[in-house]
């Protein structure tokens, strides 16, 4: 459990200051870059020149030194449907298991959400960039994610991995909105993402 000594303002939903928050944790988990988060700080976790079960295992181990045992929720980011069978997928899908089975051998609850949802619950919506070149539109719309993270949580992500330290904001945000904890007041355009995460069965006791 965290205490929130100032919380961000505007709506009589957002809990008072001093009160005792859960510990949530987002995750944008990837080989080159994991971003990690609770929601008031944010960090990338980058193996360098590590590879193959070397690599893995800087993630497994960096993550689980990170996340304390008594974590009420992670929520971390599933596949992108788009990406298709690349090289990296299959040991994507591999770290994903193996951070996915760390959490439930710690009785840590997981959720998952997919990377539109993100973009949603960051910009309100899926596609922020639309009217850039579409070569430009993935990198634009990770800026646009970034900057409404420095803007609405006060988190500055910067360096080398500061979209996926981003990213990882995001996601700890909308764990803690889940909860009933929510860090910051956002529109229902934003809102509406936390529809379509795929959250643990068993809400923690911890939910508002």
């Amino acid at each position: 459990m965290t205490t929130i000594e100032t919380p961000a303002a505007g709506s009589r939903d957002i809990p008072a200051a001093g009160t005792t928050w859960p510990t949530v944790y987002g995750l944008d988990l990837s080989l080159t870059s994991t971003g990690i988060s609770n929601g008031l700080t944010a960090e990338a976790l980058i193996p360098r020149r590590l590879s193959g079960h070397d690599r893995l295992e800087f993630h497994r181990r960096s993550i689980h030194e990170r996340i304390p045992d008594e974590t009420s929720l992670v929520v971390m980011e599933g596949p992108a449907m788009s990406v298709g069978y690349r090289p990296g997928v299959e040991e994507m899908t591999y770290l994903r298991g193996l951070v996915s089975h760390d959490l439930w051998r710690r009785r840590i609850p997981l959720a998952v959400c997919y990377p539109q949802h993100r973009i949603i619950y960051a910009t309100g919506v899926a596609n922020p960039a639309k009217d850039h070149p579409a070569s430009q539109r993935k990198t634009v719309a990770k800026g646009m994610v970034r900057d409404a993270v420095a803007a609405r949580y006060g988190v500055v992500c910067e360096g080398p991995g500061r979209y996926d330290q981003a990213d990882a904001v995001v996601f700890a945000a909308m764990g803690l909105h889940w909860l009933g904890y929510p860090l910051a007041v956002v529109p229902d355009s934003h809102h509406r993402a936390l529809a379509k995460v795929v959250w643990p069965e068993q809400v923690p006791a911890v939910a508002a």
